[in-house]
């Protein structure tokens, strides 16, 4: 083999998808497989918000997250001492990077950010459900961050901030 046959050789391999790349265009196989699989089949092109949600709601029986429900004494606990019958679902933070990528290849596709059935309300409202109620189940608490107060930070300004609370506290 001569020097310049190794060389384009080289430069005719396409570089290797990162993992993100690739698990973006698995995911996008997979939303098509589901949508070719409905009946009657539904075009990648006419897909909305309501199939996404049940693509979400097909996707939770392939989960590895246990989720209490209610009635369980592990409810609210986050660890469980003991097995119970409660079902595995698919994690909040699969799913929420799921519909990043899904939002990503979707407008790679061709198709207008405007139509995008990855970007909708309802998709953000069910992802915040799952995140709740998953969250409830295993006793987290999601705490909103204060805002904080413009004065403590100007100078001159009278205060401080307080770091563990993320608050500014006020001094006069």
């Amino acid at each position: 083999m001569s020097r310049g046959e190794g060389t384009s050789r080289s430069r005719a391999q396409a570089p290797t998808p990162s993992r993100y790349e690739s698990q973006k265009r698995r995911d996008w196989k997979t939303l098509g497989q589901y949508l070719r699989n409905q009946r009657p089949p539904v075009p990648l092109s006419q897909c909305k918000c309501s199939h996404v949600l049940d693509f979400l709601r097909h996707l939770d029986q392939f989960g590895k997250t246990k989720v209490h429900l209610q009635g369980c004494m592990f409810y609210g606990q986050p660890e469980a001492m003991t097995p119970c019958t409660c079902p595995l679902r698919q994690a909040w933070g699969s799913l929420d990077a799921l519909i990043g990528r899904l939002r990503a290849a979707y407008e790679e596709n061709g198709s207008h950010p405007e139509t995008n059935p990855f970007a909708g309300d309802a998709i953000r409202d069910y992802l915040r459900e799952v995140r709740e109620c998953q969250a409830k189940a295993r006793g987290i608490r999601y705490r909103k961050k204060k805002k904080k107060v413009a004065a403590a930070h100007q100078p001159g300004g009278h205060g401080s901030v307080d770091h563990e609370s993320n608050t500014a506290v006020q001094f006069y």
